[in-house]
């Protein structure tokens, strides 16, 4: 990785798709180096706003920016991570880890030995040479979360990566992202309905409110990062910025 992360800034950004304003007026930075979770009801905007910080969708008013420079369009140090893998179905794990090594310029004679290492890292020693259908789902999103870091990305933006696995599976995707994390500083922006995933793997957490609304909370979560750690307090705090005209409903 290079340094600790880039910095990230929406401000006062207006987003649609053509017809009514999605997001608001909204105005956020996301720090060098940490996590910051949105979260907020279905609807509100949260994805559309990881797609104007990755370049997939321009603004229609404020600005985006990446280190003070503003975001035209993609660039491999702001890597995406989807629910869906987007793994590509005809290459190994292996091989869709070695594309985003390509990707970065990294010299084809070393590409393998590095995507060992990342395979190892994540847990799938062994299955270097399976295609995705022959994976798992928390296995695929084991490669995916592998490949999107592999590009040595400033910035990963993660889409509710999680959401779709079972809680047991979820929670070794949590433990492996903060260890990954750890060990490959990146500047990272996570998206969840998950109010215990988001406690438990943000710095901050930034609560949006319904389309056009402006942001309802943005709260310092106490570190250290471990299930069992006492934050009722501030779980209330998100509760009740989420329970706005029966938005739990739906979470």
């Amino acid at each position: 990785m290079t340094g600790t992360g880039m910095s990230l800034a929406l401000n006062d950004i207006h987003l649609s798709y053509g017809g009514a304003p999605v997001i608001a007026d909204l105005s956020l930075t996301v720090r060098p180096g940490e996590i910051l979770v949105l979260t907020g009801p279905s609807g509100c905007g949260k994805s559309t706003v990881l797609r104007a910080l990755a370049g997939l969708l321009r603004p229609d008013g404020g600005s985006v920016l990446a280190d003070d420079t503003a975001v035209t369009g993609t660039n491999r140090d702001r890597a995406v991570v989807f629910q869906d893998n987007a793994l590509l179905p005809w290459r190994t794990v292996r091989s869709n880890i070695e594309l985003a090594l390509k990707l970065r310029g990294e010299p084809r004679s070393g590409r393998r030995q590095v995507a060992e290492r990342w395979i190892e890292e994540i847990g799938l020693t062994g299955f270097g040479d399976y295609l995705p259908k022959s994976l798992s789902g928390g296995m695929r999103q084991r490669v995916q979360l592998a490949r999107g870091l592999a590009g040595a990305p400033r910035a990963v933006l993660m889409d509710e990566p999680f959401g779709a696995l079972d809680t047991q599976t979820r929670n070794t995707m949590q433990r492996l992202l903060i260890e990954t994390w750890r060990t490959h500083p990146t500047t990272v922006v996570f998206v969840t309905h998950d109010v215990d995933e988001a406690l438990l793997l943000g710095d901050r957490v930034a609560v949006l409110g319904r389309a056009g609304e402006p942001l309802r909370a943005l709260l310092d979560v106490a570190q250290p990062r471990e299930v069992g750690v006492e934050r009722s307090a501030l779980r209330a705090e998100i509760i009740t910025a989420l329970d706005h005209s029966g938005d739990l409903a739906t979470l």
